[in-house]
């Protein structure tokens, strides 16, 4: 694959996975165990200058897009899946700025984001509004030239580490989703409160707390694009951040693979290793072809984005979808090739599988990537007769 790269796609991805295995492989069991942010990993990550790659050169940075984004998720992601998101989340957060922001807030913010000065997290989900992310409870009211947000946000990740925050609240709820607006919030700010930190089964070392809005008041400059654009740019903003899931997933199953295999090549039994016995063969083979599969396809979804093909929303959802489907099933696949072993925290394998599941989940549900995907096929089929 990497022939179809070009230069700087392929040194960005060098240097990655320089980072990866320098810094990120030798801590991921630690950061795991003790839930702890990889502050010195980050450090890397920008002194690699590898922060920013897909926020455009006339805001600090790399002039990039998704591709260079998921090259930089895949590698860091086949050490530590955690790490990867870490990392992915800034863009995620940035996103709703280089969608809906004006200048001054791209060249404010983007440039924050872009040379790691500041890292940024994406305040959306709430207790009763996963998937339902037009049903916002979470309240925005216009005082002046100031708007004032009250509401309580789960799942933010980044959240702690974060030292600026994109949040969606409703501005008048009887419009619906075209009621919602999005907004620029800064740590510390007076009513702006990181509350509870979520106890998860994997991505450890990425904190994930609940944030809380108690009579927030901010500028209205600090709204992005216009009042009831918030839906929009949130929808937008997740359709371009999919291909970073879906790379985090491709990272973690070429890992979980690549372990599997220099297990079963050194480990024996009945007189010889596992990888001579033809049904742990073609279980490899299996996973090979579709972790090449699940690259291909998150690829072309991250070109589709960076082109501005048409429906790319299509695309993206399948890309998510079949990547962490895959990544599941491999890493799932790789604990049993290492037997008892594989259930023990003594190896590293256990750990995929625990970061593996969460791409099943966050940044929209695999069922809600297959009603995208067959939404876009119904106005697609609709648009020829």
């Amino acid at each position: 694959m990497d022939e179809l790269l070009t230069k700087e796609q392929r040194d960005l991805k060098y240097r990655a996975r320089e980072v990866a295995e320098k810094y990120v492989r030798p801590q991921a069991a630690l950061l795991d165990r003790e839930g702890r942010y990889p502050w010195e990993i980050m450090e890397k990550i920008v002194e690699y200058g590898l922060m920013g790659v897909w926020v455009p050169k006339e805001y600090g940075g790399g002039g990039g897009g998704i591709m260079e984004l998921v090259l930089i998720v895949e590698e860091l992601s086949k050490a530590c899946g955690g790490v990867g998101v870490a990392f992915a989340v800034n863009a995620l957060g940035s996103f709703p700025i280089m969608v809906g922001g004006n200048d001054d807030q791209k060249n404010t913010y983007l440039r924050d984001v872009a040379t790691g000065k500041k890292f940024i997290a994406f305040c959306l989900s709430e207790k009763e509004s996963g998937s339902d992310a037009g049903s916002l409870k979470t309240r925005a009211t216009k005082d002046g030239d100031t708007y004032i947000i009250d509401g309580d946000k789960k799942w933010t990740t980044n959240a702690n580490a974060a030292q600026l925050y994109t949040v969606f609240a409703n501005l008048n709820p009887e419009k619906g989703m075209r009621g919602i607006g999005a907004f620029l919030v800064e740590k510390g700010h007076e009513g702006f409160t990181i509350g509870k930190e979520e106890d998860k089964m994997g991505i450890r070392c990425v904190p994930v707390h609940e944030t809380h809005f108690n009579n927030c008041r901010i500028p209205a400059s600090q709204m992005l694009g216009k009042e009831g654009m918030g839906f929009m740019i949130a929808m937008a903003t997740l359709d371009r951040a999919r291909p970073g899931v879906a790379a985090q997933a491709l990272g973690l199953a070429q890992g979980a693979l690549d372990l599997a295999l220099g297990y079963a090549s050194q480990r024996k039994q009945f007189g010889q290793t596992l990888l001579n016995f033809q049904a742990l063969q073609f279980m490899v083979a299996d996973h090979a072809t579709e972790i090449e599969a699940a690259r291909q396809l998150v690829y072309a979804s991250a070109r589709a984005v960076d082109m501005g093909a048409k429906n790319y929303s299509k695309i993206s959802a399948m890309g998510k979808l079949f990547a962490s489907d895959v990544a599941m099933k491999v890493t799932t696949d790789a604990v049993q090739i290492f037997g008892g072993y594989g259930y023990c925290r003594d190896y590293p394998i256990e750990k995929y599988m625990r970061d593996a599941k969460i791409t099943q989940i966050y940044e929209g549900t695999n069922q809600i990537q297959r009603l995208v995907i067959a939404r876009n096929m119904i106005k697609e089929l609709a648009s020829k007769t």
